[in-house]
């Protein structure tokens, strides 16, 4: 195991070992909101998956979690349909992956890569948007929908019921540290590997075999996928949906989220989101006028201090410490 890999994987178990141990020390308010910005964490860990290993940018990815947020409402909303919230997750995983895979066919097998694929992804997440506003038969317009019930279901005769804190919690940290586990080992394999050749030269990467646009797609399609179980999720928890989830600004934050924590690690963008989240609940409570610039002087901070994001942190801590053990 590289060094890069065993970093990893020990900042890994210290964030699961802190998330066991943190509903000891808190409850209640403050728990929601570490619970929300994990979940916010997973979302920035989907869009990290595809950007961080392809290095395009699609600056339309709130649409897929606005897309799964919706479904899992309207389906968990019906009196009528059994296993609602399993059925609402998985449709709301299957239509974010549904809805990329018909975009992303055209544009990845179109050609379409760079500054033009983020060009088109952004335009996607306006339509998107616009169609949740416009489409209020549906989806109830600009005041979206209310009254989503927590998720529940029924494991081997035993009752889960996420309505409380702490249940909930628990059950949001595992989905995210087990989704980005999964992720992290696909990245880290062979899969990965041809990414990051296609991401050097897709050209010389189709000369080697490698079937470029497919191997773009699956990435986009997944990404896509777990964006939406963070959308179904999310508003399971809020209990409301509205157009704001699929619209620009979100779309803007995830990829501040993703730059804070340090793109290509997919841990990072986790810790990036909780520590932005956790920040604004913070500062906006004594003056919310003045979260925007101090978000704004704090990206510029990071980009220009720790251009790999907070999470290079460990790794330049412990080069300086073995750079002064070497001087002694």
């Amino acid at each position: 195991m590289i060094a890069r890999d065993r970093n990893w994987l020990l900042i890994f178990a210290a964030c699961v070992a802190l998330a066991i141990i943190y509903p000891f020390f808190v409850g209640g308010y403050q728990l929601t909101v570490i619970r929300d910005a994990l979940i916010f964490g997973l979302f920035a860990a989907s869009l990290d998956f595809f950007w961080g290993r392809t290095g395009i940018l699609c600056f339309g990815h709130a649409a897929f979690f606005g897309i799964g947020g919706y479904i899992m409402a309207l389906i968990t909303l019906n009196d009528a349909i059994s296993f609602a919230s399993l059925l609402g997750i998985i449709g709301a995983v299957a239509g974010a992956a549904l809805v990329s895979a018909i975009i992303g066919y055209f544009l990845f097998f179109g050609g379409i890569r760079g500054s033009y694929f983020t060009i088109v992804t952004l335009a996607m997440g306006v339509i998107c948007q616009q169609a949740a506003v416009s489409w209020s038969s549906v989806t109830g317009g600009d005041s979206g929908l209310i009254g989503i019930p927590p998720i529940a279901f029924d494991v081997g005769g035993l009752h889960v019921d996420l309505s409380q804190d702490l249940p909930s919690y628990i059950f949001v940290s595992a989905i995210v540290a087990v989704t980005v586990l999964a992720l992290w080992s696909i990245s880290r394999g062979r899969w990965g590997t041809v990414l990051t050749a296609i991401q050097d030269n897709e050209v010389r990467a189709a000369a080697l075999g490698h079937n470029a646009p497919l191997r773009l797609l699956v990435t986009f399609v997944l990404s896509a996928a777990i964006a939406g179980l963070a959308g179904a999720l999310y508003v399971c928890m809020a209990g409301l949906v509205a157009p704001d989830l699929s619209g620009l600004l979100l779309s803007t934050e995830v990829i501040v989220w993703v730059a804070v924590g340090g793109r290509g690690t997919l841990l990072g963008p986790v810790l990036g989101a909780i520590f932005i989240q956790r920040a604004q609940q913070t500062i906006s409570s004594f003056n919310p006028s003045l979260w925007p610039l101090l978000l704004g002087c704090v990206f510029v901070i990071i980009v220009f201090v720790l251009p790999d994001g907070i999470l290079s942190i460990y790794a330049r801590l412990k080069a300086l410490f073995k750079g002064g053990r070497r001087a002694q």
